[in-house]
């Protein structure tokens, strides 16, 4: 079922997008996930005997940096990396010549930088 968070406050609901239903999911099954978490978004819910076991994000996902250090003029230096941190609060480390409030396709698995999103 596709899910889609409302909001958090120790639990994380969501909302069933075609039951409008909504579910409360505890903080021990967001562990792994709540840091890829942004608001709107679809995600899966694994459930076993009518509770969820599982809180299972896009393995890619389109998310904006909101804080990188910036980027030196004629740093082009091969495999030059830094940190960013997401609008989701994840931090992963992205090429050099990226800045704040670039659109970044990441692989949520694998915690990695992708490509630049330019939709």
């Amino acid at each position: 079922k596709q899910k889609d968070e409302l909001n958090s406050n120790g639990n994380h609901y969501f909302m069933d997008m075609e039951t409008f239903e909504e579910v409360a999911v505890g903080p021990k099954i967001m562990e792994d996930v709540e840091q890829w978490m942004c608001e709107g978004m679809e995600v899966n819910l694994v459930n076993f005997k009518g509770n969820v076991i599982e809180v299972v994000v896009p393995n890619t996902y389109t998310f904006e940096i909101v804080e990188t250090e910036p980027s030196i003029k004629g740093n082009t230096a091969q495999g030059h990396t830094k940190p960013a941190v997401l609008n989701c609060g994840a931090t992963i480390t992205v090429p050099g010549y990226l800045e704040t409030g670039e659109m970044i396709k990441v692989d949520t698995g694998k915690k990695e930088f992708l490509s630049r999103d330019n939709e």
